[in-house]
C-alpha cells in the first residue's frame, strides 16, 4: 500500500494546489485534542465530589464514566468514515459542537441518571484524535515533518502537562463539580469555532452512500459486548444472566453485520479488510495494550496516592502532582521525539520498544506499591509518560492512519479509535476486577492495587506478542 498516495481533497477544490496552511491547521487540531482530551480525564479527581454532591455512590458515577467511554467507542466506528464521504472538517466541527451541548446537560445535572445522558453526547467526540491526525497527513505528505506533528497532537491524549487533572481537581473542590463541565463547554465551543474557520476541508475521493443499516449493526454489536464486559467486571454482585444475553446479542449483531456487509453495495467496510493482518493485529494490540495501562494511570496509581490507609496519603491536588502530572508533562516531551523517531527508524520498532519500555516501568510501579517512597512514585509516572503515552499511544495512532486503505481512509483509524475507548472503559472493569478479588470489603489493601498492576502487566506483555504480527507501512518512513 502506498501511503503517500492516500486520498486528498477531491479533484476541483479550491484548496488543491494551495501551500498547505500548516500553523492555522495545527492550532485548530490541537484545540480540538485539548477539548476532546478534558472530557476524558479532567474529571478523573473530582469523582469523589460528584458522588457527594449528588448523593450517590463512587460506583455510580464510575457509570457515568463508562457511559464516556462506551459512547466514544461507538461514535468512532463510524464518524471518520462519515468524514471522508460529507467532509473531515465538517464532522469535526458538529463533533465538537454535540461535545459542548453534553457539557452543558451534565453541568446542569441533577441526578445520576441525567449525568449519565450529558457523558453519552459528550462521547460523539470520541475520534477526535484520529480524524486530527487524518487531517494532517492530507496536508503533511513528508513523513518526518508528519511524525513530528502526529506527536504533538496525539501526545495530548496523556494529559495536558497535568494541568486538566490539577484543574478538575481545584475546580471541583472550590466550585462544585458542574464548574469543571462549564469550563469544559467553554474549550469545546472554542474548539469548534477554531477548525471551522481554522482547518481546509477534505474528503475521499470515492464518495458512495453511507452505509448506515451496517453502522447500526456494528453499533448494537460492539455496545451490547461492552455493557457485558461491565457487568461481568463485577463479579459477584454481577447479573451473570444480563452479561451472557448481552454476549449472544452481540454475537448475533456481528453475524448480521458481516453477511450484511458481504451482501451491500456500499458497505461501511469490505469483510476482507477486517481479515487483514494489518488490521486485526492493531486493534488487538491497541485493545490489549490500553485495558493494561489506563486504569493504571488514571487510577490505580492516583488511589494509592491517595490512601490514607495503606498509600502515601498525599491528598487529591497532592496525588496529581506526583502522578497525572509529571506522566502528563513526560509525554508531551516525547511525542515529538518518538514521532520523528518512528518516520526514521518504523513505526513497528518503536512501538516494540516503547511496550517493552511501558512493561519495565509497569513493574516499577508495582514496586513502588509495596514502598513509602514517593520518589520512586514520581519515577515510575515520568516512566509511564515517556514509554506509553509519549511513544506506544503515538505508534498505534500512527500506524492506525498509515495502514488503512487509500480507497476508505477512516476506516481503520475509526475503529483503532473504537479500540482506544474500549480498551479505556475496559481497564477500569478487567484491572478494578483484580483488585476487588483480592481486596478487602474497604478496599485498604496494598494486594488490591498490587492484583491490578499485575493484571495490567500481563495485558501489556499481551500486546507485545501481538504488535509483532503488525505488518510494516509502505513510505511512512525516510532514510535516517
Amino acid at each position: 500500500m502506498n501511503v503517500a498516495a492516500s486520498p486528498h481533497t477531491p479533484a476541483g477544490d479550491p484548496r488543491a494546489g494551495r501551500p498547505a496552511r500548516v500553523g492555522a491547521l495545527m492550532v485548530a487540531l490541537l484545540a480540538a485534542s485539548f477539548a476532546f482530551q478534558l472530557n476524558a480525564s479532567m474529571l478523573s479527581p473530582a469523582l469523589s465530589t460528584m458522588a457527594k454532591e449528588l448523593h450517590t455512590t463512587d460506583s455510580a458515577i464510575g457509570v457515568t464514566q463508562t457511559a464516556f467511554f462506551t459512547a466514544a467507542a461507538l461514535f468512532s466506528l463510524f464518524l471518520p468514515r462519515l468524514g471522508d464521504l460529507i467532509g473531515r472538517r465538517r464532522v469535526l466541527t458538529a463533533m465538537m459542537v454535540l461535545m459542548a451541548i453534553g457539557c452543558v446537560v451534565s453541568a446542569l445535572a441533577g441526578s445520576v441518571g441525567m449525568l449519565a445522558v450529558g457523558r453519552v453526547v459528550q462521547g460523539a467526540s470520541g475520534p477526535t484524535i484520529p480524524l486530527a491526525l487524518i487531517m494532517l497527513r492530507v496536508e503533511v505528505p513528508d513523513p518526518k515533518r508528519y511524525g513530528t506533528l502526529l506527536g504533538v497532537v496525539t501526545a495530548v491524549n496523556g494529559g495536558i502537562a497535568g494541568v486538566d487533572s490539577f484543574a478538575g481537581g481545584s475546580l471541583a473542590e472550590h466550585h462544585g463539580y458542574a464548574s469543571i463541565f462549564w469550563v469544559m463547554t467553554a474549550f469545546a465551543a472554542l474548539a469548534a469555532l477554531l477548525v471551522r474557520f481554522f482547518a481546509p476541508e477534505s474528503r475521499a475521493d470515492e464518495r458512495p452512500p453511507m452505509d448506515w443499516p451496517g453502522v447500526a449493526l456494528l453499533v448494537v454489536s460492539v455496545g451490547a459486548l461492552l455493557i457485558a464486559f461491565n457487568e461481568a467486571g463485577k463479579l459477584g454482585d454481577a447479573n451473570w444472566a444480563l452479561a451472557t444475553g448481552l454476549t449472544v446479542l452481540s454475537a448475533l449483531a456481528f453475524w448480521a453485520f458481516w453477511r450484511m456487509e458481504n451482501r451491500a453495495k456500499h458497505p461501511l467496510v469490505t469483510t476482507h479488510l477486517l481479515k487483514r493482518r494489518a488490521t486485526w493485529s492493531l486493534l488487538l494490540s491497541t485493545m490489549l495494550t490500553m485495558t493494561g495501562v489506563f486504569a493504571i494511570m488514571n487510577g490505580l496509581l492516583p488511589g494509592f496516592a491517595q490512601d490514607t490507609a495503606v498509600g502515601l496519603g498525599l491528598g487529591a491536588q497532592g496525588a496529581t502532582w506526583w502522578t497525572l502530572t509529571p506522566y502528563a508533562l513526560a509525554g508531551l516531551a516525547m511525542g515529538p521525539l518518538a514521532g520523528r523517531l518512528a518516520a526514521t527508524y518504523g513505526y513497528g520498532r518503536v512501538l516494540r520498544i516503547g511496550l517493552v519500555a511501558t512493561a519495565a516501568a509497569t513493574v516499577l510501579a508495582l514496586l513502588t506499591l509495596h514502598t513509602d517512597s514517593s520518589g520512586l512514585l514520581l519515577t515510575s509516572s515520568i516512566l509511564l509518560g515517556v514509554t506509553y503515552a509519549g511513544t506506544v499511544n503515538i505508534m498505534l495512532n500512527g500506524l492506525g492512519i498509515l495502514l488503512s486503505p487509500p480507497e476508505n481512509p477512516g476506516f481503520l483509524p475509526g475503529l483503532n479509535a473504537g479500540c482506544f475507548n474500549l480498551g479505556a472503559g475496559l481497564s477500569f472493569v478487567v484491572l478494578y476486577a483484580a483488585v476487588n478479588a483480592v481486596a478487602p470489603s474497604d478496599g485498604s489493601s496494598v494486594g488490591g492495587y498490587s492484583a491490578g498492576v499485575v493484571a495490567g502487566l500481563v495485558l501489556i506483555v499481551a500486546a507485545l506478542f501481538t504488535s509483532l504480527l503488525i505488518p510494516k507501512p509502505v513510505d511512512a518512513t525516510e532514510a535516517p
